[in-house]
């Protein structure tokens, strides 16, 4: 296991992603750790389970897009919609007044 400053991953980012690589690196704040890097691997991503999980984490906390978590975990975007309702994740986010404005725009458009 390695340790690195929060200035040294500011000031070189790579060195410690090639660090994560090999083995599990501590970030360190003001002499605390703060966080932990590791490196996943192709071989990890592969077993079932861990690519969708990961994915499904990433767009439930808003840092993936649906598209791009789909992409992760390696399905098509209906089978990783699917996947997420089942999980009670919602796919659409938003208000119902912003559904309402939508619908609204949606009739006006038809009308036309």
């Amino acid at each position: 296991m390695r340790a690195v400053q929060v200035r040294e991953l500011k000031n070189n980012p790579s060195a410690a992603l090639r660090h994560a690589a090999e083995d599990m690196v501590v970030v360190m704040n003001r002499d605390r750790p703060s966080a932990l890097l590791l490196s996943f691997d192709e071989e990890m991503l592969r077993k079932p389970g861990v690519s969708t999980a990961l994915a499904t984490a990433l767009f439930r906390d808003g840092s993936l897009s649906l598209a791009r978590a789909a992409k992760v975990a390696q399905m098509t975007l209906v089978d990783f919609m699917q996947n997420l309702s089942r999980l009670g994740i919602p796919v659409v986010r938003g208000t119902s007044e912003d559904a309402e404005k939508e619908l609204e725009t949606l009739k006006t458009w038809l009308s036309n």
